[in-house]
Order: C-alpha cells, then structure tokens, then sequence
C-alpha cells in the first residue's frame, strides 16, 4: 500500500542558495515599503536593540567577580535578545538591512531605493535608540543595586567613547559581520525555535569579543551621557566617582563613535556577507 505525501510544510532548513534567494526577495520587499512604515520600523528596531543592550548592561552589574570571558559571554547572550526582537517581532534594524545589497547588486532594486530604505530605517533606528535612553533614564533604572548599574553603565560608554578611530572600524566591520550571519541563518531557519538557536551564538560572540554595533552605541551613550550631566549627587556618592573623571564620554566623542561604527557596520554587512553570498550564489555566469 502507498502512502500519500505529506502536505506538511518541510521544517529543514533553507540550504544556503535558496537563502541567498530569500534574501534578495526580502531586500525588494523592504525597499517596496513607504517612507513612514520603514521609520515606524526603525524606530522599533532602535527600542529593541536598546532593550537587548540595557539588559547586558544589568547582567555585566557585578560581574567583576566572574573570569572577563565568562561575564562577556553572559552579557552577550542577554544583548541577543535585541535581534530575537527585531527578526521575530519584525522591525527593521539598519545592521542587518546591510543585506539589502543582495537585492541591488541582483538588480531587483535600485541604488536610489536602497538608501532611500537606509536612511529611513537608519534614522528611525537613532530615534527609537534615543527615546528609549529617555525612558530608561526618566524610570531612574541606572540607580539600581545602590548605583552599580549606572556606574557598570558608565565604564562602557567610557571605555566605548575613549577607543581609537583605526580599532574602532574594524571592531565595527567584525561585529556587523556575525549580525548579518546571525540575520542570514535566521533566513534559513522554518521555525521560531530556529531563530532564536541561531541568532543567540552569532550575537553572543560579537558582544563577547567586544566588537562595536553602531545602534547599541547610539542607546548607550545618550543614557550614559543623560546620566553623566543630570544624575542627582547622591547617586555619585553611592558609586564613589565624579562625573568630571569621565572626560572622554562627551557628546562629541560619542557622535563620532556612532559615526564610524555606522560605517565599519555597513562594510562588514554589506561587502563581506551580502556581497560574498551574492557572488557565490547569485551573480550572472
């Protein structure tokens, strides 16, 4: 006796050309959507990502205690929820949108619709980032644990505002590098478990080895800086420092960090996953 096929839908995973395929359809969908859907979407996105960041910022509180790498990994698997939040929740993050490039280097879409799409998605992801800060700081959240989130808070935007130009571009290519893998997996990914299994180790490992993500940036130093100028003296007692010792957490240093990482993101993105794949999978023989 034969047995009728199935009309399940198969739950494999898309193997990699077919993804290169998805990708480019996604590029030509976003590119399709107006203006103020895409700035709605960025901004959610620029939430999101600020909502993983916060959240490494809360777990790194107190883990002086743990080995560098242990208390980095722990960090880096909190941020991830940011991008679990974008992909399943569906926004547009500027980061992963690099991919975009598939669809335009297919010539499915045009130069001017392709940075139309990230400028859009850019600004709303700088608002979203920004607005969140706000609230965080508006909720009084940096005086938690007597002060140590804020203070935890302060050493990285510090630390993050004090880096060089050169290590900067490249710390940024990296990290949007494992983004776009972590965005490019969950292409091939049939479920939401899918998802988030291959979104948390590529996320993990950019935050772990330190690398630099221009919209966890631009959410983490507007609530430092928020911080830094209007906290209330009694938190600087509690945490033992003085906002005159963080002398390279300005708003100029932290303008341009945003600035070069936005565009070591897009190299990393754009060139060395998006362009990569579409050679191999999608150019005209």
């Amino acid at each position: 006796m034969t047995t009728a096929p199935s009309s399940l839908p198969s739950l494999d995973a898309l193997p990699p050309a077919d993804v290169a395929r998805a990708c480019a359809e996604a590029g030509v969908t976003k590119a399709g959507r107006d203006t103020l859907t895409l700035l709605t979407l960025g901004i959610l996105a620029g939430a999101f990502i600020a909502l993983g960041a916060v959240a490494m910022v809360t777990t790194l509180t107190g883990a002086s205690v743990l080995p560098w790498g242990v208390a980095r990994l722990l960090g880096g698997c909190a941020f991830s929820l940011g991008l679990i939040l974008v992909v399943i929740g569906g926004a547009e993050l500027f980061t992963g949108d690099c991919l975009m490039v598939v669809a335009w280097a297919s010539r499915r879409i045009a130069t001017a619709a392709l940075l139309r799409a990230w400028i859009t998605v850019y600004v709303g992801n700088l608002l979203g980032a920004g607005a969140t800060a706000a609230l965080l700081f508006l909720s009084e959240h940096y005086r938690m644990d007597g002060g140590l989130v804020g203070s935890t808070l302060l050493t990285i935007a510090s630390n993050k505002a004090a880096l060089p130009t050169q290590p900067l571009v490249f710390l940024s290519i990296l990290c949007n590098v494992l983004v776009c893998l972590a965005v490019w997996m969950a292409l091939s990914a049939r479920s939401t478990v899918d998802k988030v299994a291959v979104i948390v180790p590529a996320v993990t490992a950019f935050v772990a080895a330190g690398f630099e993500h221009s919209i966890a940036n631009a959410f983490i130093f507007p609530y430092a800086l928020l911080v830094k100028e209007h906290a209330p003296t009694e938190f600087w007692t509690l945490i033992g420092r003085e906002p005159e010792t963080l002398t390279a957490l300005t708003w100029a240093n932290a303008g341009w960090n945003v600035l070069v990482a936005t565009l070591g993101n897009l190299l990393g993105g754009s060139l060395l996953v998006g362009g990569v794949y579409w050679f191999i999978y999608l150019r005209r023989r």
